[in-house]
């Protein structure tokens, strides 16, 4: 009769004899399948000769470490459902082990399975990831979800949508783009795992779509204007850039999209950033440079793809500008930084694309509306508020952005009065002094490593590089048109290498996107004992805590670094020690 064996884990006491413990191995049913002609008589006496093996077997045990125990059951279909049983097998020890304790075999892990800690970055929460899975007959909500998901405090989940403040931001967070976390802080995520992609993939990617689309649009002037034409530059090459362009802004613009569909509370905790709620134009910016840049003539493209492009600009505008002006919060006063040009850039690229492609009143409109934000951003950055601190070396090169406004400004005023006029020169020797004051401190350019923060390089060079030649086209003479040929040179071997690097970042060392700990902040300040459980028991660690919780107060005395509210406030008195406040 044929037999099938089935592998099950059972528990007990064998016939009686003390000393059976557990072990790891699975034991081995031969069970005896019920054929179509076979009798319950037949079944029974298999079962009545399986159970005499059994006894045998297990006499024979006695002054063996091991034994096997095999025995034979109907394979009914009423039957026993062996894969219920979940209990360790038998090991029989001899009598010098009649006192061992058990062997416990290993947890096994669930299938199914996984990390629930990512799941309040999700679109929903991760409502649609578990439709889809129970789609797929994937089991959902077991015990060991619910055990992770347990283990997120209270405090790290946003509660019916809220976002983090502004001050809260300040507060958590340090650097001129807020990307560093401060150390008596918590992150809601791990910050020693690798996160997924899409959550490490941030909207200050769309920089590197600036820096190589305005190099499609200065290749293209230095084949127009006048003042290069003595460089013979070849229509190829404005070709080559702008498809590049096009590519690369394809690929961002569909990373980006499918972080929005997948983590899409993460994409709203960027823009409710200080910082990175600017770079929120930069995607429009982009594609205007590339419509600027297209290698056929723009006032043959058609009016409407300018109201689509200007539409979310000028939404973002009335978001943006509207917070500096009557929010709380994110007044300019508080969150003033150099990456607050974008949002000023993207409507003087707007006025520039618009009088190319033959538009008049509202390219005007738009000029106007950034020239008025700019001068107020200006004169609020130049100020330093005593809230700011020291920046630090890797982002220095946002400095730059302070450069592209005023070149973008104006070439939109030399297309909109259509002559390089003393309006247009007075914007461009702003941001001409401004370039020469930048560059004239070397120490900017040493001793900090790559990042995204680069690109900021690239697009307010190329800006200065487009200005200058509309310049020598207007004052043509040698001095003008070197300057043009050298700036442009520069802005061109910048992008090259920054974007070599970027590549080798990329595709090499693979740590271009590391853990975006900005979007990862608690939305109240943690509890000082929470802080003592994610430090290291090392000395310098301690130290820094030491050094780092007087400046709980001093930041609560600061409107832009701290919390309003009187809770966040940590008085230490003299001769009394941190730990015991904790």
């Amino acid at each position: 009769m044929a037999t099938r064996e089935v592998s099950i884990q059972m528990a007990g006491v064998l016939d009686g004899q003390p000393g059976c413990a557990l072990s790891r191995e699975s034991l081995v049913v031969r069970a005896v399948p019920r054929t179509a002609g076979a009798s319950l008589m037949e079944a029974a006496d298999a079962v009545a000769a399986a159970d005499k093996m059994t006894k045998d077997a297990a006499g024979a045990a006695q002054d063996e470490t091991r034994c096997s125990v095999s025995f034979s059951v109907p394979g009914s279909p009423s039957g026993l459902h062996l894969a219920q049983l979940s209990m360790p097998p038998l090991v029989c020890a001899g009598d010098a082990d009649v006192g061992t304790a058990p062997v416990l075999p290993t947890e096994s892990k669930v299938p199914w399975e996984r990390d629930r800690r990512f799941d309040h970055f999700k679109t929903f929460y991760g409502g649609l990831e578990r439709q889809l899975s129970n789609l797929r007959g994937v089991p959902q909500d077991t015990d060991v979800e619910k055990g992770a998901a347990s283990k997120i405090s209270e405090e790290d989940i946003d509660k019916d949508g809220e976002m983090p403040t502004a001050d809260r931001y300040f507060a958590a967070l340090e650097g001129p783009e807020l990307e560093t976390l401060r150390s008596t802080e918590v992150a809601v995520l791990p910050k020693d795992e690798t996160w997924p992609f899409l959550l490490r993939f941030p909207i200050s990617a769309f920089g590197m779509c600036l820096g190589v689309s305005s190099q499609a649009m200065l290749w293209k002037t230095l084949e127009s204007e006048p003042s290069t034409k003595f460089l013979h530059v070849h229509p190829v090459v404005n070709h080559v850039l702008w498809w590049i362009s096009v590519a690369l802004m394809v690929v961002v613009s569909i990373t980006y999209l499918l972080k929005i569909v997948f983590y899409f509370e993460a994409v709203r905790r960027e823009f409710h950033h200080p910082v990175r709620a600017n770079f929120f134009f930069a995607p429009w910016i982009a594609c205007l440079f590339l419509v600027k840049g297209v290698p056929h003539p723009v006032w043959e493209i058609h009016h409407a793809v300018w109201y689509v492009l200007m539409a979310p600009i000028l939404c973002l505008d009335l978001k943006i500008y509207g917070q500096w002006m009557s929010s709380d919060e994110r007044r300019l006063s508080k969150v003033a930084n150099p990456s607050n040009h974008l949002a000023v850039v993207g409507n003087f690229v707007g006025a520039l694309l618009g009088a190319r492609m033959g538009l008049r009143e509202l390219p005007i409109f738009f000029f106007a509306v950034g020239l008025a934000h700019y001068v107020v951003l200006f004169v609020t950055l130049y100020q330093r508020l005593p809230t700011n601190v020291q920046l630090p070396k890797e982002l220095h090169p946002v400095f730059f952005l302070f450069v592209a406004a005023p070149s973008v400004a104006s070439m939109a005023w030399t297309r909109i009065s259509r002559e390089f006029n003393d309006g247009a020169k007075l914007l461009y020797f702003v941001s001409l002094f401004l370039y020469m004051s930048l560059v004239a401190r070397v120490n900017l350019f040493r001793g900090f490593r790559f990042s995204l923060a680069w690109w900021a390089y690239t697009f307010p060079m190329t800006s200065v590089a487009l200005a200058t030649v509309l310049y020598a086209s207007k004052v043509d003479n040698v001095l003008t048109r070197a300057l043009a040929v050298g700036l442009s040179g520069t802005a061109v071997v910048t992008v090259t290498g920054v974007l070599a690097t970027t590549m080798y970042h990329a595709f090499v060392r693979k740590d271009l996107f590391p853990n975006d700990v900005s979007i990862a902040i608690t939305r109240r300040r943690p509890k000082f004992s929470k802080i003592l459980a994610h430090l290291r028991p090392s000395s310098y660690d301690v130290k820094e805590l030491v050094l780092s919780v007087p400046n709980f107060s001093s930041y609560s005395k600061q409107g832009a670094y701290s919390d309003s509210g009187a809770n966040s406030r940590m008085n230490i008195s003299a001769g009394e020690s941190p730990m015991a406040h904790g």
